[in-house]
């Protein structure tokens, strides 16, 4: 396994990775609360074009993608944070998804010892996430790989249907 920055070229991969996520989670269990609108193509594209999507690949097969900037893309002052940071300070992961086929392999814990290990060594300060709260495998994660919970809040992004979102951190 190996984690690449995508570059256009990349595009259909990655799609294709969220878009079989997606249908898994309608058929299963949708803990993050994804549809076909989001995670999808333009949302890719779109990160791509900002140097913000990253793909896991092995042997030519993208089987888990992420989002890594520094935008948490709502309010993040609704966390009970256990530093006070300014916005630049630290890294935000969004979008994190393991392909079906891949799953129980540790490829979830191998994209975030990534970002730990980016942070790191890009100067932040610390690692901040929200998760749905009923993202259960996602919680479970996360805090394996030792982010604390940092509450629960409104975010502001007008999703109806997920009003609020658990807030995690994993302080350098």
């Amino acid at each position: 396994m190996e984690i690449v920055k995508c570059e256009r070229k990349h595009l259909d991969m990655a799609a294709d990775l969220y878009e079989r996520v997606v249908a898994h989670l309608e058929e299963t269990v949708n803990y993050p609360k994804w549809s076909k609108e989001y995670p999808c193509r333009e949302t890719v594209l779109s990160s791509i074009l900002r140097g913000e999507q990253y793909g896991c690949v092995e042997e030519g097969r993208m089987i888990g993608g992420f989002v890594l900037n520094d935008n948490p893309g709502g309010d993040y002052g609704v966390g009970n944070w256990m530093r006070k940071l300014a916005p630049g300070e630290f890294l935000v992961i969004h979008t994190l998804a393991v392909d079906p086929s891949a799953g129980g392999r540790g490829v979830g814990g191998f994209m975030v010892d990534f970002c730990i290990q980016w942070a790191k060594s890009n100067g932040y300060k610390a690692i901040r996430l929200d998760v749905v709260p009923d993202n259960r495998p996602a919680v479970r994660l996360y805090k394996r790989k030792g982010f604390s919970f940092a509450g629960r809040g409104d975010l502001d992004r007008g999703i109806e249907e997920i009003p609020v979102f658990d807030l995690f951190e994993l302080n350098f």
